[in-house]
């Protein structure tokens, strides 16, 4: 089943909407701690969770820097929505895979002192992050690969 969804995942259109959805969290996310870094620090992701202010104090510098480097990305993902070339796309998913790489793993050996609900909802956030960006990755699903289709298309090319 989760196959069936990544193949799904990976065609035209469905792509767009992955590029869209990483873009919206490269953009919200940059924007707040670039533009408000005290702000994303004390309530960064919000709706009662609290995953920044947990990780040591505050270091304006640094926050800013993080929403540098996540509105870099999300402008080289709106990009690629609009190049309608896969290899801005595959680019764009390596960025958001290794930066989700690198971030999950922080994240995921540093939750001491966080609730049991911040901690899940924290590593759940970035997993997500970092399953957007591996779908970008995978090369586009073609009909072509079912065999009965190629017989059937080189039958109609003769």
């Amino acid at each position: 089943m989760l196959f069936h969804i990544v193949l799904l995942c990976v065609n035209t259109f469905p792509r767009r909407i992955v590029l869209a959805l990483t873009a919206a969290i490269g953009i919200v996310v940059g924007v707040w701690a670039a533009a408000f870094p005290h702000s994303f620090y004390t309530n960064f992701p919000g709706f009662g969770f609290i995953w920044v202010v947990a990780d040591g104090p505050f270091n304006e510098h640094l926050i800013r820097d993080v929403g540098g480097l996540y509105l870099a990305i999300a402008a080289a993902t709106v990009f690629a929505i609009f190049s309608r070339e896969p290899a801005a796309t595959r680019a764009v998913g390596i960025a958001w895979t290794v930066f989700g790489v690198l971030h999950f793993g922080y994240h995921a050996s540093h939750l001491r002192g966080m609730t049991t609900a911040n901690a899940t909802g924290e590593l759940v956030g970035l997993g997500t992050s970092l399953v957007l960006g591996v779908m970008l990755i995978l090369p586009a699903h073609s009909r072509r690969t079912d065999p009965d289709a190629a017989h059937h298309h080189e039958e109609t090319a003769q």
